[in-house]
């Protein structure tokens, strides 16, 4: 069964929790700047995009991390609850396509449409055409989709 996991984010300057389930960030919980005395010391946000509709994700704050975590858990079960399978993915594909437009232009490669050919050499090396792009991306660039059990659903 996956579960809800945290992973620490130590390029924020305050105290920030990534939440993810499996391989898709979930939310994240994360220590407020300084505010006015007595004002919530913790914020969460729970859900993904894209994958869900606007309005499905939330978002709170919490005065202890508990309270927060909690919080957050509670968001999570009803968000999951709407999910299917083919959420995940979308937002697995999403991410894979994104990683791989940024990997490309840190290569100093370009992407099919910047061309006047319509083609291109991907990073891998691998010709590349307007045609073939998304299925090359698919095939080479995303990691297998991990398995949607929705028993897992609480």
């Amino acid at each position: 069964m996956t579960t809800l996991t945290r992973r620490r984010d130590l390029q924020s300057p305050n105290e920030t929790w990534r939440i993810f389930f499996g391989d898709v960030q979930a939310g994240t919980i994360a220590k407020r700047a300084e505010g006015p005395s007595g004002s919530p010391a913790w914020q969460w946000f729970c859900g993904f995009y894209p994958g869900s509709h606007p309005g499905e994700q939330q978002a709170g704050s919490a005065q202890s991390y508990e309270q927060a975590r909690r919080a957050f858990e509670a968001a999570w079960h009803v968000f999951f609850s709407n999910r299917s399978p083919e959420d995940f993915d979308e937002w697995r594909e999403h991410h894979a396509f994104t990683a791989w437009k940024y990997a490309m232009w840190d290569a100093g490669c370009r992407l099919p449409p910047q061309t006047p050919s319509g083609r291109s050499r991907c990073f891998c090396g691998t010709l590349i055409d307007l045609t073939t792009t998304v299925a090359h991306i698919r095939s080479s660039h995303m990691p297998p989709p991990q398995s949607f059990d929705p028993g897992q659903r609480d």
